[in-house]
Formats: C-alpha cells, structure tokens, sequence
C-alpha cells in the first residue's frame, strides 16, 4: 500500500452494490488532507466546504473569515511550480461504446487508485465536470462506478463549485446583448446610438469604455476621444449590422428539455416585432464550455472570450462578443470557474475536476490548466491520468490534435478500453439499448462473436499508435465474460499492435483491480519513443484537415453540401482556415450511420453544414445530425434519485 496518509483501504463486497450506496459508505478525508499530500499549501487553494477546493491559476486576493482585514493572497500554483518538471501525461480513451457505455470514467478513477493506493505512485486524476442532463436524464452521472469513483458522488454529479452555472450565466448574457443590440441599433440613428454608447460624463466629457478600443483597433481607428470620429467612423463603430439569419449563439441550460429545440423569440409588445427563431442547447455545449477547457491562463481566457464569434455583419464581417463590448463580463463571470476543483476518489487518490465540453460538437476533454497543474504536482515519476469522451475516433483524437496542440503537453501512453459486451455488439450482436435487458447474446459465451468485434478495437490502436504514442488497451470485466473471451480480447489487442492488454477487476474490487494495469502503464511511459505526431498540419486547407480525419474513420472520401461548401469559403475567407479541426459526429461508429459496427470501410462521409468556435479555437463539421439539446426519456434516472430526509444524504444517484 502506499505510504500516502490519505490513503483507504476499501472494504468490497460481492455482488457489488450501488454507486451511491458505496459513495455514501465512506467518509471522506477533509479535502485539506488532499492538498497537504500534494504539497499545497491553504495559501494555494480556497475551500467549497470540506470536501472540494478551488485551486488557484492566477493570483487574486480572497477574503477570509472575519473582516476585510483578513484578506489572504492566493497563490497561483502554475506560477509558483513553472520550474518544475512534469509527471507522465496518459489519456484514457476507448473503442466504439455502446450506448451503456464502456466504462471509461471507470478505469480512469481505477487505474489512478491502483497508482495511488497500490504502486506508492503521485497520482492525480483529471475528468470532466458531469453535466446535469445526463445526470438526471438517461445516463446517470459521470463519477466513476462500483468502487473507482469519485466522491462525494453526490456533490461531483450536481453543482459542484457551480462552474456550469458561471458558463450558463455567461453564455445568456451574451445572448441578450445580441438581440439587445440589434433592436437599438433598429431604432436609433448613428448619432444617437453613439451618444448612447458614449454618453458625456458631469463635466460634459465622453470617453471610450476599455472593451471599445479592441473594437476601435480592429477598425483601424487609432483615436481616443469620441468626439473626434469622423460621421463615418461613427457609423462603423457603433453600428455592428449583425444579420439576424447569421446568429449561431443560442441560449443554454444545463437541463435536458426537448421542447427548447427550437422556439421563438422577442413576441412582446415593447419588442416592437422583433422575433425570431432561435433554440436552447444544454449548457456544456456552449463555447464558453469549450473555451475553459482550452484556456491556458485568465489573461488567455479573457482573449478567447472576446473573440468569440456570434455571427456576421450583413456585408459579411464576422461579430465577436468584444464588438458587442461584453467581453469583459463575460470573464468577470468566469473568473472563478478557471480554478479547478479539488476531489478525491473512494481510496483517497486526488481528483482534479474541470470543464466539461459536449464531446460532439466540442472536444470533450477536461482542462488543459487542470491537467498542467497536475503535471507540476506529481513531478518526475508520477502520473497525471486524463479522460477522452467518447471513442478514440472522437475523444481521443481531439485530445490530440486540438488539445495538445494548445497545452504544448505530451502524452505517454494512451488506454484504450474495451468490453467483451462492445466487441460482441461490434461483431454482429443485437442492438444495446439503454434502459432495456441485454440480449442473451451477451451473457452467455460466444469467442467467434468477440473476436469478429475485435476489428473495432484493432484500428482505434491503430489510429492512437500513429501520434507516437505506446497503446496499453484495459480490458474491462464484466461478471458475465468467461476466460476465454477476455484472452481472445487480450490476444486480438496484441496482435493490433497494443503494448499490453490487461483485464481489469476495479469496479468490482478498486484499485487492487487495477494494479496490473497500473504496472503496464508505468512501462510504457517509460518506453516511449517517439515524439507526438498530430493527424495533420495547421496550414492545410479546412478541406485537407477534414478529409484527413475522414481517413483515419475509414473513409473513401467526403461529401460536402451546398451549406457546407459555403461555409467553408467564408471560413477561409474572414481568416480562420488555420485553425484545427473538431469533427461533430456520432459517437456510436466510426462513419456517419450510427448503426455501422466493426471497422467500416469505403463509405463517403458526408459533411451537412460546418460552424467555426472561434474563440475556443477550432472549426466544427457537422457529419449529420447532431443534436445539442438532449430530451428526457419516458422514464429519467430523476426518478430514482431522492434525499434521506433523517441523514441529509442523496439517494438513488447513478
């Protein structure tokens, strides 16, 4: 065991029981102990309560206890640790789910445990921020499950330390100041809608607010006094002209309501009929969202922030939110949901919790800061262990390709998971349905069926092992697989090219059932030797990139649409050609057709439209449809999920 002191030792049962059950069953350390094995200091983090912790990116004076005399300096511990060098970096990705999904979040809590608890290795476990439509909607929540969680469960899969609420707040603002200013500059003139946006002070004197410059500047208008604009510079200054058909920003909630898809806008009478369509997505698939998880530091966040892009002019010109001057309020909202959060899992391993991007339309990776943090914390010899959404084709390969190009960092060894249950379903089994019993297919013994899935596995490894990075594929074990269905999984992985395949045991018994894993993985850090090679370069066309990825799905080729083409144009056009690319698709194959298993091949991927998040930093293809505002099932998890009114402690939670 490690000589950690925060460290548990799990006491496991068999069968395994609820999530829930086994969060609410042990008590967790106070989340100060978490720091000090990590050598923080309480200079180095605020409390949110006893068991999470923000832990500070930037200086900022925070004000403790009683008075404002008590003010304490927090230290930003990127910053304090800049000399310091890194940990091994390893991501966890996996084959293509089912919609039960594979157990990622799983083996990412599992392995960190094995390392932490078992191997006497610095650990720290990087993972999303579950929204809270999966949470009560059909999925459950994003903690983990048996015993490799996260805990307090409860607190992880709910408001935690209300990130998602600052994105929501911030995305919403931004929302109202676009149809806001199109209805002033509707009703206004020139003159007024400047004197308006420029008012005189008591002495009659007007100035330019500090947001206004980045416009001036980006007009080519080198004055700063109002009053000397020309008749001309006024209108182009003060007159933004957005196209109402161009606005891509939507309003979000975290909350999945189909019945928001689509809706209409601006029927009340002072709107002076003003309406249009529009629609809410849920709130981690606001740029916002992504743009957390890309950031590198508050100054870079507040320049991301500002150029994020809501739509065009009606001559064509792309609107940023620092032309509708809200780019400082934006990240004023924001200003404490750069921090990350500070957790633990079941043994007492640490948890880094950050950003949450819908792994369709965005990245679906956790902080870059986060991840940086941990780097520096674990040092020479530990590990810092991140999770990709979904599939490698898609999280895997973002993870790569946008992540890493905008952290700088290196990956060592990428996880691919892998189920017997995915591989038989890969290899020709029934339909896997959420909420409905699983075919006697794929609980009884089928080898043939296993290994005519494993071609799925075979090129995710394919694809990960071309970054130059070592693959190290956990099999993870259901009670229902037999021996000889794990080694023909295990057997299939080696032969693709993995660098180890282990089966894994730590749902069912935590980190113990991971050490092998953990020892696997410590080797293929250690035998790295290449250098991280990306997918494609920057300056190819939006075209190249596009039809690069395509390739790496098995793709023969790429079908765009009018819309698409357009698109593109105008993208290469305003100047955002060089940016990477982050393919909207769906997560259940690698082509487009979600009912296309194995490794198809040949097929043309046909790209429906293609939208740019250009303050995050990327161009998005959508390949279909994707939808971003998710619905509730006949029957949610909210269902199961209620409070023991006697303990205070949530019950039900999945």
């Amino acid at each position: 065991m490690s000589s950690s002191t925060t460290v548990r030792k799990l006491e496991v049962v068999s069968p395994v029981p609820a999530d829930i059950d086994i969060a609410n069953s042990v008590e967790p350390v106070h989340i100060s102990e978490i720091a000090k094995d990590l050598n923080l200091s309480p200079n180095h983090y605020d409390l949110y309560g006893k068991y999470k912790a923000k832990i500070s990116v930037s200086c900022h004076y925070s004000v403790w206890l009683k008075t404002d005399l008590d003010a304490q300096v927090l230290l930003s511990v990127l910053d304090e640790l800049q000399g310091s060098q890194d940990g091994y970096y390893v991501v966890v990705g996996g084959i293509t789910p089912t919609p039960l999904g594979e157990g990622k979040s799983t083996t990412t809590v599992g392995l960190c445990q094995a390392l932490g608890a078992f191997l006497d290795k610095k650990v720290v476990t990087c993972v999303r921020q579950p929204s809270q439509g999966p949470t009560f909607g059909i999925k459950g929540g994003a903690a983990g499950g048996g015993y490799s969680q996260v805990i307090p469960m409860d607190e992880f899969n709910l408001h935690l330390t209300g990130d998602i609420h600052a994105i929501t707040a911030a995305n919403n603002l931004l929302a109202a100041a676009i149809d806001t200013r199109i209805f002033h500059e509707s009703t206004q003139s020139d003159k007024a809608l400047f004197n308006r946006l420029c008012p005189p002070n008591k002495e009659g004197k007007r100035s330019f607010s500090d947001v206004m410059f980045r416009r001036l500047k980006k007009l080519g208008i080198s004055k700063t006094n109002p009053d000397d604009l020309t008749p001309e510079e006024v209108n182009k200054f003060a007159r933004l002209d957005i196209d109402p058909n161009s606005i891509t920003w939507r309003r979000v909630m975290d909350i999945n309501d189909r019945f928001l898809r689509k809706i209409t806008i601006g029927q009340g009478p002072d709107e002076k009929g003003m309406v249009r369509e529009t629609a809410f997505d849920i709130s981690v698939a606001s740029e916002i969202m992504a743009v957390l998880a890309l950031t590198t530091s508050l100054a870079d966040m507040r320049e991301r922030l500002g150029k994020m892009v809501i739509g065009n002019s009606k001559s064509g010109d792309p609107v940023t939110a620092d032309d509708l001057g809200v780019g400082g309020a934006l990240t004023v909202l924001m200003k404490d949901a750069i921090h990350p959060t500070l957790m633990q899992t079941l043994e007492g391993t640490p948890v880094l919790v950050h950003a949450g991007p819908f792994a369709n339309i965005a990245h679906g990776n956790s902080s870059i800061v986060a991840d940086k943090i941990a780097l520096k914390l674990v040092g020479p010899g530990g590990f810092v262990v991140t999770e990709a959404g979904f599939g490698a084709d898609i999280g895997a390969e973002k993870f790569m390709n946008i992540k890493c190009r905008y952290s700088g960092l290196t990956p060592q060894c990428a996880i691919i998971v892998a189920t017997v249950r995915a591989l038989k379903m890969h290899g020709g089994g029934p339909a896997v349905v959420a909420g409905k019993p699983l075919d006697h297919a794929y609980l009884t013994e089928n080898v043939a069926l296993v290994e005519a899935g494993c071609v799925n596995m075979a090129r995710h490894i394919s694809n990960t092992k071309s970054y130059g990075v070592n693959v190290v594929v956990a099999i993870n074990k259901f009670s229902t697989d037999t021996e000889a269905e794990l080694n023909a999984v295990r057997s299939a992985a080696l032969a693709a090219g993995a660098y180890d395949a282990v089966i894994c045991s730590h749902h069912a018994h935590g980190g113990k059932g991971a050490v092998d894993l953990g020892i696997a993985v410590q080797k293929a850090c250690e035998n790295v030797t290449q250098p991280l090679k990306f997918l494609y370069p920057l300056d190819l066309s939006i075209k190249e990139k596009i039809e690069a990825i395509a390739k790496s799905y098995g793709a023969s080729g790429v079908e765009y649409s009018e819309q698409a083409e357009k698109q593109i144009e105008m993208y290469s056009k305003q100047g955002f050609s060089g940016l990477p690319i982050c393919m909207a698709k769906t997560q259940y194959s690698f082509s487009d057709n979600a009912a296309a298993k194995g490794a198809p091949s040949g097929f043309v991927l046909p790209i429906r439209d293609v939208r740019a998040s250009i303050g995050a930093g990327f161009i998005y293809p959508l390949v279909g449809t994707m939808s971003t505002m998710p619905g509730l099932p006949t029957r949610p998890c909210f269902y199961d999920i209620d409070i023991d009114t006697t303990t205070g402690k949530v019950t039900g939670l999945s």
